[in-house]
C-alpha cells in the first residue's frame, strides 16, 4: 500500500513516519483492496495541550474513508485515527457482502 505522508509548517522524522506506515500497513489484514493513503499531520494554534491533529484518508474501490483526530502527540492522535478507520473498514466489507 502506498502512503503519502503530508505535514503542515513542520517536517516529521523517519522515527513518526514509519510509526504510522506501520499502524496502516496492519490495515491491510483486514481489507486487502486498499489502494492507498494520505496522512496530514497538523498544529492547531490553540492553547490546549492536545493540539496535534492526524488527518487520514484512506482510498478503497468504491469510496474513500476518512479519519480525523486530535491528541497531545502525533502518535497517539495516528493511533486513535487508525483504530476508527478499523471500525470503518469493517463494517464496509460487510455491507460489500450484503450483511
Amino acid at each position: 500500500m502506498r502512503v503519502k505522508i503530508n505535514s503542515v509548517h513542520f517536517k516529521t522524522d523517519k522515527k513518526l513516519d514509519d510509526f504510522i506506515s506501520e499502524k496502516l500497513d496492519k490495515l491491510i489484514s483486514l481489507h486487502d483492496g486498499i489502494i492507498g493513503s494520505e496522512v496530514t499531520l497538523r498544529v492547531d494554534n490553540t492553547d490546549q495541550p492536545a493540539n496535534k491533529i492526524a488527518e487520514i484518508k484512506l482510498q478503497v474501490p468504491g469510496n474513500d474513508l476518512f479519519a480525523r483526530k486530535q491528541s497531545k502527540s502525533f502518535e497517539e492522535a495516528a493511533d486513535t485515527a487508525v483504530e476508527a478507520l478499523r471500525r470503518q473498514l469493517t463494517k464496509h466489507k460487510e455491507k460489500l457482502r450484503g450483511e
